[in-house]
């Protein structure tokens, strides 16, 4: 059961109206039992000893290297006390902080002796201090890692489906495995070559009109199919000029599954499959 009350000051003194599950109560009911302990007001919370030794030198606004010892020994002992009628397996480790900072403060109390030479005496809240520091700058970057976003926290994670045909996309020919594809019909053509010395206009329009009417039917294409190199190397180069400029003007296409692998050629925008043999 929740309850609220609803008070106001300046209204007259009437009874305090309660409200049960936004029901109004006109009066709370007799056997209603409130236990001493119900009603406490929690104002600060310390993760140990040395952050509430930092909470009071804070609230203080005094200096971490020169700590007084006198008052922050006193106001610690009193919260230690609240804590030791609370929690006693909780006070435990502040009881431990408590006598550390009765033995500085005692060791302050006594005469300091003189220095030997250039020896320095070591002040009593040196360790103390350190401990102090390095826990301070240890909890500040704990506050910025905080201040990072965090999934769950500060970010969520979408998914989003889409429905729609995603093409198939070839991977794109190496200019190195094109140029190796070249050299080797060179090198057939040298070999079937005959020594005539003949003239023969060749149009690489022609030999492209050529090369679309034989990936009409949309068909892939090994590389080497579309060259004969018993023509010689005039109709070779040709036939490659013919394909490369076929290529740059997007009109066929020139893929291969994996870098050295056969290269095929196709026409653009035909469906996408290899030839069989």
């Amino acid at each position: 059961m929740s309850l609220a009350l609803v008070h106001d000051a300046d209204a007259p003194q009437t009874p305090p109206t309660a409200k049960v599950r936004g029901e109004p109560l006109a009066e709370l009911p007799q056997d209603l039992y409130i236990p001493p302990d119900a009603l406490e007001v929690f104002l600060e919370a310390f993760e140990g000893p040395l952050d509430l030794l930092l909470y009071l030198i804070r609230k203080a606004n005094v200096d971490v290297l020169d700590i007084p010892m006198a008052d922050l020994t006193r106001q610690y002992l009193e919260y230690v006390e609240v804590m030791r009628r609370k929690n006693l397996e909780l006070a435990a480790e502040y009881l431990v902080m408590a006598a550390m900072l009765m033995e500085i403060k005692s060791r302050m109390l006594l005469p300091r002796p003189k220095p030997l030479g250039d020896e320095e005496v070591e002040d009593p809240r040196a360790e103390l201090v350190r401990r102090l520091l390095e826990y301070e700058r240890i909890k500040a970057g704990a506050l910025r890692l905080d201040e990072l976003p965090q999934h769950g926290r500060d970010v969520f994670s979408v998914e989003v489906w889409v429905e729609q045909a995603i093409a198939k996309r070839l991977p794109q020919v190496c200019a190195e495995d094109l140029a190796a594809a070249w050299r080797g019909l060179l090198n057939q053509a040298r070999v079937r070559q005959h020594h005539r010395v003949t003239r023969e206009e060749l149009s690489v329009r022609e030999h492209m009109s050529v090369m679309l009417r034989t990936l009409q039917d949309g068909a892939f294409r090994e590389f080497q199919e579309l060259f004969d190199p018993a023509k010689g190397v005039p109709v070779l180069v040709v036939t490659f000029l013919a394909l490369l400029e076929l290529a740059r003007e997007s009109l066929i296409e020139v893929t291969q599954s994996e870098p050295f692998a056969p290269i095929y050629v196709k026409r653009a925008g035909e469906a996408d499959h290899i030839e069989a043999g």
